[in-house]
């Protein structure tokens, strides 16, 4: 059996790169506009927006169809300004969503890089310690034959 280059702890700990926080990192990185962005994206895909968006819904359909007619602001069948501001909440919440989903999977990919580093250094350092393991059977089998 041949004896393998084994490395110290010393060695191995001289080659480690130290570990970051790459969620503390990818926040101090984003402008306020991509904090804003995530932060909508983040809350616009909550049921208690959903629910705030129906009730509103109901509440401005129901007061233009059940009211007395002179207390309707955007009678039936128009419920032209209805359409216009749900449409304008649409046009702008899209384009916001996709970026914070951008940033999210961003921000994701950093994490599987990361992951993926630390990874790479436990098997490097678990297969030094193998190594190890094996170097010390050949040495106590020696020292066995000798006995």
């Amino acid at each position: 059996m041949k004896y393998r280059e084994i490395k110290s702890v010393d060695e191995i700990k001289k080659l480690r790169k130290p570990l970051s926080n790459i969620n503390k990192e990818h926040k101090e990185k984003l402008s306020s506009i991509d904090k804003i962005a995530l932060w909508i994206t983040d809350h616009v895909g909550s049921m208690g927006f959903f629910m705030i968006i129906f009730c509103w819904t109901v509440c401005w359909l129901g007061w233009n169809t059940l009211a007395p007619t002179t207390m309707r602001f955007d009678p039936y069948p128009a419920f032209v300004l209805w359409l216009f501001i749900s449409n304008m909440i649409q046009i702008f919440l899209m384009p916001l969503i996709m970026v914070g989903q951008n940033l999210q999977s961003r921000h994701s990919e950093l994490r599987a890089e990361e992951d993926f580093k630390v990874n790479k250094k436990a098997e490097n350092e678990i297969e030094t310690i193998l190594m190890h393991l094996e170097n010390q059977n050949e040495l106590i089998l020696k020292i066995l034959e000798r006995l």
